[in-house]
Parts: C-alpha cells; structure tokens; sequence
C-alpha cells in the first residue's frame, strides 16, 4: 500500500470514529461507585461540555435545542442561563419516575456541573461579533463538546437527564432513538425559539456535526485505551445535552 492510500485509509479510520461507547479503565463498576479517576474524568468532562456550550451562546448565531429552549425560558423567568438550564434538567429528570428509569451518579453531576459551566463560560468567554469568530467559536464548541462526550460517556455513571428521558422512552414504546430524539428536539427548539432562544446557523451546525464529533472523539479514546470492548451503542445514546 503506498502512503498516499495509507494515510486516506487512517483518514477514513479516524473520520468513521467509533459507534460505541468504549469500556475503559475508568469506567465504574456501577452507576453509584466512582473511582477517584472516574471522578475527575467525569467532572472535567462535564465541564469541558458546558464550556463547549458557552462558546455557542456567545457565537451568537444559534445553540443547540436544550440549550435554545433553556435561553428561552430564561429569559421569560428572568434567570441566568447557568439556572434555566439546571431547572430545565431537574424536570426532565422528574419525567424519569413513570418510565421506572434509575439516574446515577453521573445524572446529577451532569445538571449541576454542565450547568455551572455553562453560567461561567458565557460570563467569561467574549461575544462574537465578527462572523469569521463566530463560526470559529462554533466549530470549536462542536469540537469542545465532542471530546467532553467522549470522556464522560466512558465513565458509566449513568446518562444525563436528557439523555435517560429519551433513551427510557425508546425502551417503553419501541420507537426508535433517532425518531424519538428528533420529535423531542424539533419541539423544544421550536417552543425555546417562540420563548426567545437565539435560533441560527449554529443550531444547524450542532445539528449536522455534533453526533459525528463525539463519534470521532469516542474513536479516539478506544485506540488511545487500546479498548475492542463496548459499554454501549452510541445508537443508544439519546442525544448530548446541549
């Protein structure tokens, strides 16, 4: 094989990513019993994540869905975004109890730090106001957020709240992931909009490239973990919380 194909095959390699959660030497033995690692790989991960997220809202030109709708009702409740979206993800994880889903211990790490992040990445992160820096702020959010994915989904401390929602409703109905994802978020970004979420091209580009981010980040951490075994599809992965 000549380098040139070489290198296209590790291109493609690298581009496919992974389609599953790696199992890794991090991840808990249940959703309630993190190492001192798993912890701090779970926290800077989340944080990582909520950062990524503060970097769409001062772009300026769209956020994701969850991230729209909590905008929305922020500013309806005149509250902070950091305490839209922790209320937003308290209900939603009110709505576990019917379908008998059980958080753990990443659950409520995921509402409180993504949360508090987030309220700190919008206070300290500048807004955009050039377009050349604000589809930079938005391609690094989808990177941002691609990496956090790829280090918290491998802790196994249970979904984030949006995430067991959806994923707990494919389980009860049959309705696929996709579908159900697809309905929950066209209705939340729709409702969040009419609240006065800021819909833009960012909404589109988190749309079309953030699951092929976390693919690519979750490819990484497989060879950089020498990992074959998966925890999970990322199929079953609902959705990333922003």
């Amino acid at each position: 094989m000549s380098a040139s194909n070489s290198l296209l095959v590790r291109f493609r390699s690298f581009w496919r990513g992974s389609h599953s959660v790696p199992l890794t030497r991090w991840t808990a033995p249940s959703k309630w019993r993190p190492s001192f690692q798993t912890f701090l790989i779970l926290i800077f991960g989340l944080y990582l994540f909520g950062t990524g997220d503060a970097l769409f809202v001062q772009a300026g030109i769209g956020n994701g869905p969850w991230t729209v709708f909590a905008q929305g009702v922020g500013k309806q409740l005149g509250l902070s975004l950091g305490v839209a979206s922790l209320l937003v993800s308290a209900a939603v994880l009110l709505l576990w109890w019917p379908l008998k889903q059980r958080p753990g211990f990443g659950t409520i790490a995921n509402m409180l730090v993504i949360s508090g992040s987030l309220q700190i990445g919008i206070t300290v992160i500048p807004a955009a106001h050039a377009l050349w820096l604000q589809i930079l702020m938005v391609l690094s959010g989808i990177v941002m957020v691609g990496a956090a994915s790829g280090l918290y989904l491998t802790c196994g401390l249970g979904p984030g709240p949006r995430d067991g929602w959806m994923t707990a409703i494919h389980f009860r109905t049959g309705i696929s992931v996709a579908r159900v994802r697809l309905a929950i978020e066209v209705l939340v970004l729709s409702i969040g909009w009419l609240l006065g979420g800021v819909v833009g091209i960012g909404t589109i580009a988190f749309a079309f490239l953030i699951g092929r981010s976390v693919a690519i980040w979750l490819g990484v951490v497989s060879k950089f973990v020498h990992s074959s075994t998966k925890l999970t599809d990322l199929s079953d992965v609902a959705e990333f919380e922003g």
